[in-house]
């Protein structure tokens, strides 16, 4: 049985390079809404699009920024194709698609809907750059219209997400990479072999840290939609809200209908490799301290933020977070310290250096090139992206192993959603180590889950 999908329902001209596109018709298994989608009918491992292929073709969701910056990336890659682009903000196309077709030879089409890539049969992969809010549920869709999937980090919204996303790709069998490409790094894997080869000891505590100092974003005031948005569209799954004037385009990061705060928006990364450096799983309690100290205005998350993440074992993770305060943790930024019995190890994206228990250097890998360094830390993509992109379009092409497979991910990204969680009800969390759920709390469990706008929400 072939999947059957329900799409949200395309309102008003969209174009694609200047051609009116005709909505194709779908068979329906039961009456649902107009505007809203359900994936249904579907069996595990029926996505082989692209597999075998020379060249695999992707679709980009999103124009600007870190997804412009993937587009280009997968058009430079050995074996794809960028044959499509879509953001809702119509703007920056003309000018992408020419730098597409400057690397590639080839101009990809442009349009504001990315639905149309789920229904065209050339398309082998979807590539989602777009807010946190669309992640899981385009990439449900996405799947089960038959695509393969690489989605920007954090890939859910919400607890209930992270379990979806899993669910989505184990049912519908396409692949399915998370943008966090410090697991492509070659100096981020050496180290971590190292460690589990006991370079350190026995590895028992590791701390993630960020520091940035991000400007307030003011009080925001209800205005009319700007000509060149599909707020209908951008809004998708969240429950429609009037729009504002400082949440468009990068602001929505802080608005929690939108947005999963810092603690996801960058720490998702540094803890992502402490957790792969303790090889832990589920934590059995989370810890969160802080607030939103610096400054008085519309951010609904915390601009400082100390969350502890406790495991069976006696082992623990620790992500220190500031959005409002530049001081740097170790001469960096932002990075991983891994403590172990023997010796200590600093990881971050340009490499590793590993101590002995007396401070004294062992063994160093870092990346020498100031170009090549200096991209490390921007949204734009740079070698690790690259590297990371690169092993997303091999997987599908010849069956290479993900090194960010979703269900491994999402592990990750599920105990920050936990830690924004004990911020929320002031408290720490007790966690079931197997399931990563919430024992004993109905407060906390409510978080658990976002409202939908009516008929948006996803199932598999």
């Amino acid at each position: 049985m072939s999947p059957v999908l329900y799409i949200p329902e395309i309102t008003g001209s969209q174009r694609t390079n200047g051609e009116d596109m005709k909505r194709k018709d779908f068979i329906k298994l039961s009456a649902v809404s107009g505007a809203g989608m359900v994936m249904a009918g579907s069996f595990p491992g029926v996505v082989k699009a692209g597999f075998g292929k020379e060249k695999i073709r992707v679709a980009v969701m999103g124009g600007r920024s870190r997804a412009g910056a993937l587009a280009l990336s997968f058009a430079k890659a050995s074996g794809s194709e960028v044959v499509s682009v879509y953001d809702v903000d119509r703007r920056p196309l003309d000018g992408l698609a020419k730098e597409i077709e400057s690397i590639q030879g080839k101009a990809p089409a442009t349009g504001t809907d990315f639905r149309y890539a789920l229904e065209d049969p050339a398309v082998d992969a979807l590539v989602i750059g777009a807010p946190d809010h669309w992640h899981t549920p385009a990439t449900v869709m996405a799947l089960s219209a038959g695509k393969h999937v690489y989605v920007e980090k954090p890939g859910s919204h919400n607890p209930y997400e992270a379990e979806l996303i899993v669910q989505a790709q184990q049912r519908y069998g396409g692949m399915v990479q998370m943008g966090n490409q410090q697991r492509s790094a070659p100096e981020s894997i050496e180290a971590i072999r190292l460690i589990h080869e006991g370079l350190i000891g026995s590895v028992h505590y590791a701390k993630a840290f960020y520091s940035m100092a991000r400007n307030p974003i003011g009080r925001g005031q209800i205005a009319d939609v700007p000509e060149w948005l599909d707020y209908e569209l951008w809004q998708g799954p969240a429950p429609r809200t009037p729009y504002r004037d400082n949440v468009i385009h990068y602001n929505w990061h802080w608005f929690k209908k939108w947005g999963t705060g810092e603690l996801l928006n960058n720490g998702t990364h540094e803890v992502d490799i402490c957790r792969w450096a303790l090889d832990v799983q589920h934590p059995v309690r989370v810890t969160s301290h802080g607030g939103r100290f610096f400054y008085d205005d519309d951010w609904e998350f915390f601009d400082t933020q100390n969350v502890t993440f406790d495991f069976s074992g006696k082992k623990a993770i620790n992500w220190e977070g500031f959005s409002a305060n530049g001081f740097q943790f170790f001469n960096r930024g932002r990075g991983s310290v891994i403590y172990g019995s023997d010796g200590t190890m600093l990881i971050d994206r340009e490499g590793f250096i590993a101590y002995d228990r007396s401070n004294q250097e062992i063994r160093r890998s870092l990346r020498q090139d100031d170009a090549e360094r200096d991209q490390l830390d921007t949204v734009g993509a740079g070698p690790l992206t690259d590297l990371h992109i690169q092993n997303f379009i091999d997987g599908i092409v010849n069956g290479a192993r993900l090194t960010a497979p979703i269900e491994d991910g999402q592990k990750s990204v599920h105990m920050l959603h936990l830690g924004n969680i004990s911020q929320y009800v002031e408290r720490s969390l007790k966690i079931n180590e197997r399931t990563g759920r919430i024992v004993g709390d109905s407060e906390a469990m409510s978080y658990w889950k976002r409202p939908y706008e009516p008929g948006w929400e996803p199932r598999i």
